[in-house]
């Protein structure tokens, strides 16, 4: 039976698109020295075509070497990944998220006062447009 494609990262996936969104295109050595984790050649390789599959990096044929870019943003990666979390874990509630870091003691008083000003100023900037 085929595996089916995942829509999410793995971990190594997901530190290959680390690489590339700080350096940018590169190609599969480039992204191997970055990765600093002592993969094969031949895996990274393999995973930048997994992820060209998945459509979350592009790549153009460059003197015989692809150079891969990312096709997805981190914003993009981060959102979707904290929106499955959430509604697996949690219901679809944000607030029972935020609760959970509290408990945690992953959510400082400092912290949560700094969220509190940036959800202020969201909600400012929405007024404004």
């Amino acid at each position: 039976m085929p595996r089916r494609k995942s829509a999410h990262l793995t971990p190594l996936e997901l530190e290959i698109m680390k690489v590339l969104w700080e350096t940018g295109p590169a190609n599969v050595q480039t992204v191997q020295r970055r990765l600093d984790t002592g993969h094969a050649y031949t895996t990274v390789q393999t995973m930048l075509n997994v992820l060209h599959r998945k459509g979350k990096v592009t790549r153009r044929l460059k003197e015989k070497a692809y150079l891969y870019r990312p096709a997805v943003s981190r914003r993009e990666v981060v959102g979707k990944a904290l929106g499955d979390l959430i509604e697996r874990m949690f219901g679809g509630s944000a607030e029972s998220l935020v609760m959970s870091l509290i408990e945690a003691k992953r959510l400082t008083p400092e912290r949560l006062a700094r969220l509190q000003k940036l959800v202020e100023k969201g909600a400012r900037d929405e007024q404004d447009d």
